[in-house]
């Protein structure tokens, strides 16, 4: 079983890697690869792809690797492989995103990419630090995952979904900001599943033995 990590020089992916390395050595969830080539994401049984930084940068990251955009559509398309979408790596399976211009997403989940908005004075943005999932969906990477359970975010702009069946927690920074989503056989996290400490690890061993 091969988990292939998704590096297109969009952030550092030390800490992921050490996250999933470390969860599939307890869950025997087979090996990790962190890799920037197509071949590696066509052999993949599950592929994850992470991202930092601005919608449209990790757009054009991606396709600067020849083959490797195709390479991740297809595992989530045609392959049907589990896929895990983290930060804007999650962003990009919306219908498009709206950070400095209008971006074609994967379409993969209907949705949005708009700037967060609180509407409580005081709240800033980028939204940063530890916020507390509100579970409101059923999922087998949810396994053991609650409300109050806390996770990891640093982001500015949020997934504004056309249709929330498919999301499966939020969190409350002003009003409403997607947290997690899935659908078929993909999810995805808003925040760093990495950096989120128990909450974190446990959706990634959860992810790691999930069969959709």
């Amino acid at each position: 079983m091969l988990t292939v990590l998704v590096d297109y020089d969009s952030g550092n992916l030390h800490s992921a890697q050490k996250a999933f390395e470390r969860m599939a050595r307890e869950s025997g969830g087979g090996d990790i690869l962190v890799s920037q080539r197509p071949e590696d994401v066509a052999r993949a049984d599950r592929v994850v792809l992470p991202g930092d930084g601005a919608f449209p940068a990790c757009r054009r990251g991606l396709r600067d690797f020849d083959g490797l955009e195709e390479a991740v559509l297809e595992a989530i398309g045609p392959r049907a492989r589990p896929f895990m979408g983290i930060c804007v790596g999650m962003q990009m399976l919306a219908t498009v995103g709206r950070e400095y211009e209008d971006v074609v997403g994967f379409d993969v989940i209907p949705g949005a990419i708009e700037r967060i908005v609180p509407d409580t004075p005081g709240l800033k943005v980028p939204h940063m630090g530890w916020n507390d999932l509100i579970v409101t969906g059923t999922h087998p990477v949810m396994a053991g995952v609650a409300t109050g359970d806390h996770a990891y975010f640093v982001h500015s702009y949020q997934m504004v979904m056309g249709d929330t069946s498919d999301r499966l927690a939020h969190v409350d920074y002003g009003g409403d900001v997607t947290a997690i989503i899935a659908r078929d056989n993909v999810v995805g996290t808003q925040f760093h599943p990495e950096k989120s400490q128990a909450t974190g690890l446990r959706l990634i061993a959860n992810f790691l033995g999930w069969t959709p």
